[in-house]
């Protein structure tokens, strides 16, 4: 496994900022890239995907792919394809992943893998890894869900692909 080269942090207020964060990570990826998300349950992946396809321009409605595991975005200004799987409900690792064929997709799409910790990063050597917490409480404790939609974010980018890339200011007001 290859060691963090680039990592930001970033505090998300809301939904609406976590699809921004997502809006101002697409321009930063092209045909290739592997972005790997981890969360908890409702902790904003999905919506963050739904920023980068909305970055990206591509066609249709970024949901989760839950119960498809995959769905495919294509492109509607000619860049790449967004490819969005969860593999929440995939135990196998990369023999499972194997199946999606997502070796053969990842040299001209995006490739963003929900719940893929452990499963996919053996897809390349070159990958974005977004984990999305919830922010701790002052007394230290989990904020009510209800109450508090604050995420901290890190993104960490692996490989010499990021390396050379670096990670802008990812801060939203």
């Amino acid at each position: 496994m290859s060691t963090a080269d680039t990592v930001a942090h970033v505090t998300v207020k809301s939904p609406v900022q976590m699809q921004e964060l997502g809006r101002r990570l697409a321009p930063l990826l092209r045909p290739g890239d592997l972005v790997l998300l981890t969360g908890e349950l409702g902790a904003g992946k999905t919506t963050l995907t739904r920023g980068l396809g909305e970055g990206l321009g591509v066609r249709g409605a970024v949901t989760s792919p839950t119960f498809v595991i995959a769905r495919v975005h294509p492109s509607l200004s000619g860049g790449p394809a967004l490819v969005h799987v969860d593999a929440y409900r995939l135990g196998g690792g990369l023999d499972e992943m194997e199946d999606l064929d997502l070796d053969v997709s990842l040299p001209e799409s995006v490739v963003v893998v929900e719940w893929g910790d452990g499963k996919v990063e053996e897809l390349s050597d070159d990958r974005l890894h977004v984990v999305i917490g919830r922010a701790l409480g002052e007394d230290g404790g989990h904020p009510e869900d209800d109450v508090d939609d604050v995420r901290e974010v890190t993104v960490t980018g692996y490989g010499a692909r990021w390396a050379d890339a670096g990670l802008p200011d990812l801060e939203i007001d």
